[in-house]
């Protein structure tokens, strides 16, 4: 049987997108971050862009000083099409941090670039 889906430019089927429920309890300040960034009018919808991270994270990142002992979360993230310039910046602890930064990864490594994911949060 022939499934005719078409992916288009999204990796998702035409006008779908991936609702991703975002471990609020396991990743506090993460959470956090990412909600005030939405509140604030940055996008809640993350298109994955794997080869665009490095650039992205470079540009979000730049003239952002570091402080010791935390990491500069960006919102949306590098790994998104829509991360890059403009991105929310806040210090988060780096446990906090990398522990959602993986969980992500992991949640999301069989969906192809260009899949469009919505964070949810409860």
């Amino acid at each position: 049987m022939d499934l005719d889906v078409d992916f288009g430019n999204t990796g998702t089927p035409a006008g779908e997108v991936v609702t991703l429920e975002f471990p609020v309890d396991r990743y506090p300040k993460t959470a956090a971050h990412i909600q005030n960034a939405i509140s604030k009018g940055e996008s809640a919808v993350c298109t994955i862009d794997r080869d665009g991270a490095k650039e992205n994270r470079e540009e979000s990142l730049r003239g952002i000083p570091t402080k010791k002992g935390l990491d500069r979360d960006e919102w949306p993230m590098a790994m998104c099409e829509e991360g890059g310039t403009g991105a929310d910046i806040e210090y988060i602890l780096p446990s906090d941090n990398r522990g959602a930064g993986s969980w992500v990864g992991n949640a999301l490594e069989n969906y192809p670039d260009g899949t469009q994911v919505e964070f949810s949060f409860q």
